[in-house]
């Protein structure tokens, strides 16, 4: 394209509007206005405008030359549309968030206006009113029990507004992990857009930050499986029913963080052939990554130790440029055919840095030198893998991804520099109306957005644009700040995952120090807690907690049951404590699981229609779930009994 050409979407969009004209032969141009004069006048115009701009071609016949430039020209008009302007986004945020009372009244206007004359609203009687008093009075605080049978109307087929006024195009499953199934969630457009908003605000801060250049994301995103629902709706993760709309494609472009990996490796029917193609795109597109991401942290842990067993046979891939055969699906083998080229230099130089590892120690900055950061949701029931993720991530910084749910987005990490357990994330007053449950209170009264106190710990209820109204999250998060008048928030734990028998109230964080506590005795063997979970054995009198873990090696007997004695004093709840003493709560056991066990339990949840990169491990394991439940217990190796209140 000639460098003379003023570099505006503007007058690009001219320039191609122009050379498309002169294509025309002159009788169908004549043939398509009927007027010949002002034809010609136009003509006139518009060839004195080529002239000016330089856009002279005039052998008309040669299309080929032609077409080459208006293709050229419209992928610059493309690129310059998709550009990513981190400041107006930035400017944008600090406007909703410097007036977010405001915004939430409008925002929850906005959506009962939308779905006033759904099913579940004309229920409650709202008739035209739609400020937050009025709707707080009239519409009652849910659970998803209390919307699943109109979720579940929806799903089988239902023609007239249940929850929302437009129709919702999709259903989100939940990840199950919590409860042991997948929930039904509505999914539309809007919840899509207001997915897109959080990405480009946390990247503009992030950007700004930490910028990185034209390049590519090792991603571990992967499709869940889908199926039609009875009313022929698509059913999947949220992050599937995300990763497959055009917004998601168009925005990471506009971030400069494509995939490396082709759509049909990230929405391959086999998570495990997924995974491996994903390893081999990185390495083939080594250095131009300069992101690695995922949903989750767990996801790139898991996906670095799976690096750990299948690196050689990468790198005989490379060397050889033939797909390994345990790529079985065509679809897979056939996109892998237009990456995977011939490239022994590239496979000796990969294998060569392997084996200088130690122990896999700053693996990513080794194999990826162009790589700014690891991001991911770090938060939360994520913070046990931090530490294994700190030996893969070296000198590479760790930024914590934002807050959602399968529900929706809450809020995002405007703070990136803050390390991954000091993250905080500011609401979002636009992206829905928020409310929040006050945890110490002996009557309990909602709280808006604005009205939260710093310090104080809630239970976060939403209304969202895909027709939940007041629907209690169950997600404890406490307040930190405020970024203008929206507070930040921090990710406490789950309401409803506490280890409890008696007057004791341990919550996932307390499991998660207690499991850090204990397992520091593991170091000295050279050892490390691969994961763990917890269960409530209320079958012996009195009851008890039990605590799984898979260990990485063999540690010794001596190791494993002073690690179970340090599990058992290391929960300081004062009602545990007390209980332990007299003894209404029973001695802790420790059951160390066979290797492998965990990936047995991933491999469940996929085949319940989860993704690899929205799988949480259950931090405690209820009565309900079952089917966790058999394959820890048939997968003990060894068990240890506490003696540590004896």
């Amino acid at each position: 394209m000639a460098t003379h050409l003023p570099i505006t979407v503007h007058r690009l969009r001219r320039h191609l509007a122009l050379t498309k004209i002169r294509i025309l032969s002159p009788a169908k141009a004549q043939g398509s206005t009927g007027c010949t004069a002002a034809l010609a006048q136009r003509r006139s115009r518009r060839q004195r405008a080529r002239d000016k701009v330089g856009l002279r071609f005039q052998n008309l016949k040669d299309k080929r030359i032609v077409g080459d430039f208006v293709g050229e020209l419209e992928s610059t008009i493309k690129k310059m549309d998709c550009k990513f302007d981190s400041e107006k986004v930035i400017e944008q945020f600090e406007s909703l968030t410097k007036d977010a009372k405001r915004v939430q009244t409008e925002t929850l206007k906005k959506i009962l206006i939308e779905n006033g004359e759904s099913e579940y609203l004309q229920k409650w009687n709202l008739d035209g009113r739609f400020d937050p008093q009025t709707y707080r009075s009239c519409v009652p605080v849910v659970t998803h029990k209390d919307l699943d049978p109109y979720i579940q109307k929806i799903a089988d087929g239902a023609t007239h507004p249940v929850l929302t006024g437009k129709p919702i195009t999709a259903i989100t499953l939940s990840s199950g992990t919590t409860q042991g199934k997948p929930k039904f969630v509505p999914y539309n457009d809007e919840l899509t857009e207001t997915t897109m908003q959080i990405y480009r605000t946390s990247f503009a801060f992030r950007n700004r930050k930490f910028p990185i250049g034209n390049g590519k994301a090792l991603s571990f995103i992967f499709g869940s499986k889908q199926f039609t629902t009875k009313g022929g709706l698509l059913a999947g993760t949220a992050t599937t029913n995300v990763y497959r709309s055009e917004q998601f494609k168009k925005t990471m472009q506009a971030m400069q963080t494509p995939s490396c990996s082709p759509d049909e490796v990230i929405f391959a029917p086999d998570f495990h052939q997924s995974l491996y193609c994903h390893l081999l795109c990185g390495l083939i597109f080594h250095e131009e990554i300069q992101v690695i991401s995922s949903t989750f942290a767990h996801s790139i842990v898991h996906s670095l130790r799976t690096f750990e067993l299948v690196w050689a046979e990468l790198c005989s891939d490379i060397r050889t440029g033939v797909l390994s055969p345990r790529i079985t699906v065509q679809s897979i083998r056939t996109a892998m055919a237009r990456v995977l080229t011939v490239n022994p230099n590239l496979a000796d130089e990969i294998e060569s840095k392997c084996l200088g590892l130690t122990d896999w120690n700053g693996l990513i900055p080794e194999i990826f030198p162009n790589c700014k950061y690891i991001y991911a949701i770090m938060t939360g029931s994520m913070e046990p893998y931090l530490k294994k993720l700190r030996v893969y991530a070296g000198s590479i910084r760790l930024l914590s991804a934002d807050y959602g749910s399968s529900e929706g987005w809450i809020g995002a990490n405007v703070n990136p520099d803050l390390p991954p357990e000091m993250t905080s994330f500011t609401v979002l007053p636009n992206i829905g109306y928020f409310e929040f449950l006050p945890l110490d209170s002996v009557e309990p009264e909602l709280v808006g957005l604005t009205d939260v106190m710093l310090g104080e710990e809630y239970e976060v209820v939403v209304t969202n644009v895909a027709g939940l109204y007041r629907y209690r999250l169950g997600d404890v998060v406490k307040v930190v700040g405020f970024h203008n008048s929206t507070p930040k928030l921090q990710f406490v734990c789950r309401r409803n995952l506490m280890l409890t028998i008696n007057i004791d109230k341990n919550t996932e964080k307390d499991l998660q120090l207690t499991v850090e506590t204990s397992a520091k005795l593991l170091i000295k063997e050279k050892l490390e807690v691969v994961d763990f979970t917890s269960h409530v054995d209320l079958t012996t009198e009195p009851g008890h907690y039990v605590i799984f873990w898979e260990v990485s090696g063999d540690a010794s007997e001596a190791v494993l049951k002073e690690c179970c004695n340090i599990l058992d004093k290391s929960f300081v709840d004062a009602g545990y404590v007390s209980s332990r003493k007299v003894k209404a709560i029973g001695p802790l056991e420790l059951r160390v699981l066979k290797r492998g066990t965990f990936q047995k339990i991933l491999d469940h949840y996929v085949g319940l229609g989860s993704a690899l990169n929205q799988f949480k491990t259950p931090r405690c394991v209820g009565p309900t779930n079952q089917r966790v439940l058999q394959i820890l217990c048939n997968n003990v190796a060894k068990s240890y009994v506490s003696s540590t209140f004896d």
